[in-house]
């Protein structure tokens, strides 16, 4: 498998994903973004953005999804929920959750606070948008209650999803504003071995390649 990936973009989902599953594969650095920086890219991934992952003849692009057919397609029982348990449903959401709900508004969060020009800069809203990260971030912590994982008592893809909006939160200056269980949440995350051993190849592949290890989290 080759995985395409930007230094902390979305694609560190699935590049955790990939480490916590002890897959082997190949992690080819792109400047952010690819699709101004390195044009060729357009003739793997038409959208020139990231992630791409390619395992044989497939192809895919969305962060969550990729964990999710990681999951069920190479995981051997390993970081997913089977259709068949309780949690499997409260899994999915989760999975979905992380990426559809809570790093979407932190998209906007960056770009208009941190990455256009100052002229296209707009404080309203990002106090917007931050307010609405938060604020389902907090109806999440009712659904996580004092679980330290997301479902089936265990760590899965669910939590990965969700704990990468939560590494996206640092980088976007709203980690102080994380209510007290996010903030305990993210560090149980935080502290599963998987996570280090994918920054840490993060780190190795952008220095063999020539990439800045710059986080780039706009994915693309």
């Amino acid at each position: 498998m080759k995985l395409h990936h930007c230094v902390g973009a979305r694609s560190f989902r699935p590049l955790w994903a990939l480490e916590a599953l002890g897959l082997p594969y190949e992690l080819a650095m792109l400047p952010f973004p690819p699709r101004v920086h390195a044009k060729e890219y357009f003739a793997l991934n038409p959208l020139g953005t990231i992630p791409l992952l390619e395992d044989g003849e497939v192809r895919m692009t969305e962060s969550a999804a990729i964990c999710e057919y990681l999951a069920a397609r190479h995981g051997a029982g390993g970081l997913g929920v089977r259709p068949d348990e309780p949690d499997y449903g409260r899994y999915l959401n989760a999975l979905h959750f992380g990426e559809a709900t809570l790093t979407f508004p932190q998209t906007l969060v960056l770009r208009y606070g941190r990455f256009e020009p100052p002229e296209r800069r707009n404080p309203g809203l990002v106090e917007d948008y931050s307010r609405w990260f938060l604020s389902r971030l907090k109806g999440f912590g009712a659904v996580l209650g004092e679980r330290p994982f997301i479902a089936a008592g265990r760590f899965t893809a669910a939590d990965i999803s969700v704990g990468y909006a939560l590494m996206l939160a640092e980088f976007a200056g709203l980690g102080e504003q994380l209510p007290d269980f996010a903030k305990t949440y993210w560090a149980g995350l935080q502290a599963e071995p998987s996570y280090a051993r994918a920054l840490a190849a993060e780190r190795r592949a952008a220095g063999a390649q020539g990439v800045s290890p710059v986080p780039s989290p706009l994915g693309g």
